[in-house]
């Protein structure tokens, strides 16, 4: 470990001097070689889905299970992170004092990165885009599940590098995928200046709880939609649908339905019939339902839990709350969000303004699904994270939260 994070740390200055045309080729060969090494990659996915078969669960194995198609994004989006701006080297601010002394803000490289994810291939390939586009060199540690697709993804990435005549190690990986490595990077101080947790709230607490070195609260996303009274029913349910449906293993799914009990009776049927009968009757998986007393007054389900408030429940399952307002409504995200996502649907404009002034997340949606809160989608390129945070950075992590800036001060002899 100490090697490769001394090796990481001699690289910081080459990587942080590229000009942006050196990087961007660099970016483009290696999203080339990720291409040209599509059959090496999903030969070792292979090894990894079919070792975790009965280890993690089906939805968990669709977010590690990578095909063609999966890689050609994968290399894509390295792509679109090449044409984006570079936020490097940007005077932010700037002023010249009455004594011709002038103070510079300019935007520059962290550093190293130490990036801590789990089970998702894609996020070998996000980081490491990100972190040579914005001048810093990452450490990547994935978890046991996605090692063998890691190490073959960083290996080509590692070929475009080189064919682009940049320090290959600008991207390494952490062979070692036990505690004892995670621990390491959390108490790398000297080598890693910043590190972001990417997964389960185990491992970003532990993170928080346990690093030395600055680290980013990110993930955990226990996102909640308020469907108000006031809301068009067709399009809650479809809302809520794709909140819950499209991807439930990812951070911006829905975990929670709060509803209000004025209009229990006409919209938690229609969400039984979308996310458990229809579902059941074209062969999907359907929605485990986990009702507070008021709304098993109306629909089948199973009685809420004591902790299914606070439970990121990464899967087909949803809990469910009538409550009796807006106001409500806010007291009970305030209570158990994470600060990721959060919905409202309506057709008030004074409910909407009191909820998104009222809820304090990093992503506050109206009318919409919570499914948005990702870098792609914000125009970001992909993200390193969702910070949950509100210091540095906030919300989807992209190129300009990978830095921060020094003062350049220019004087003419001047002393104090």
């Amino acid at each position: 470990m100490i090697k490769m994070l001394t090796a990481a740390r001699a690289a910081k200055a080459s990587v942080a001097a590229l000009t942006t045309e050196q990087k961007n080729n660099a970016l483009f060969k290696m999203a080339d070689a990720l291409e040209s090494n599509t059959q090496k990659i999903l030969d070792a996915n292979a090894v990894d889905v079919e070792r975790s078969r009965g280890v993690i669960s089906d939805v968990m194995i669709d977010r590690l299970m990578l095909n063609a198609d999966r890689i050609k994004a994968m290399a894509d989006g390295i792509r679109d992170v090449a044409k984006l701006p570079d936020p490097v080297g940007h005077t932010l601010k700037e002023h010249t004092r009455e004594d011709g002394l002038k103070i510079t803000r300019v935007s520059v490289p962290i550093g190293v990165i130490a990036i801590i994810y789990e089970s998702r291939p894609n996020v070998t390939s996000d980081a490491a885009a990100l972190s040579l586009k914005s001048g810093n060199v990452c450490v990547l540690r994935g978890g046991k599940e996605a090692f063998n697709s890691a190490l073959a993804i960083v290996n080509a990435l590692r070929e475009g590098l080189r064919a682009a005549e940049v320090c290959e190690d600008a991207i390494n990986l952490v062979t070692d995928t036990t505690r004892e490595s995670a621990n390491a990077l959390m108490k790398a101080n000297g080598y890693v200046d910043m590190l972001i947790p990417r997964g389960g709230a185990g491992l970003i607490n532990a993170c928080i709880n346990n690093a030395t070195v600055p680290c980013i609260q990110t993930g955990t996303g226990i996102c909640h939609i308020y469907v108000e009274k006031t809301a068009d029913i067709d399009m809650a349910v479809s809302i809520i649908n794709n909140a819950k449906t499209s991807r439930p293993s990812v951070c911006n799914a829905a975990e929670v339905l709060l509803v209000d009990s004025e209009i229990k009776e006409k919209i938690l049927p229609r969400v039984y019939d979308k996310l458990v009968k229809e579902r059941k009757e074209n062969g999907q998986i359907p929605v485990e339902l986990r009702l507070d007393d008021a709304a098993l007054s109306v629909i089948d389900g199973i009685p809420i839990g004591d902790n299914d408030y606070d439970t990121e429940f990464l899967d087909y399952i949803l809990a469910v709350k009538c409550v009796k307002n807006v106001y409500e409504a806010i007291e009970h995200i305030s209570a158990h969000s994470t600060g990721h996502s959060e919905a409202i649907v309506s057709c008030d404009d004074v409910a909407i303004a009191k909820f998104t002034s009222g809820v304090d997340s990093a992503a506050v949606y109206v009318n919409a699904s919570t499914r948005f809160t990702d870098g792609g989608e914000f125009g970001l390129g992909c993200e390193m994270g969702i910070s949950t945070q509100k210091l540095h950075a906030r919300g989807p992590m992209g190129l300009q939260e990978l830095t921060t800036y020094k003062y350049i001060i220019n004087g003419n002899g001047h002393i104090r």
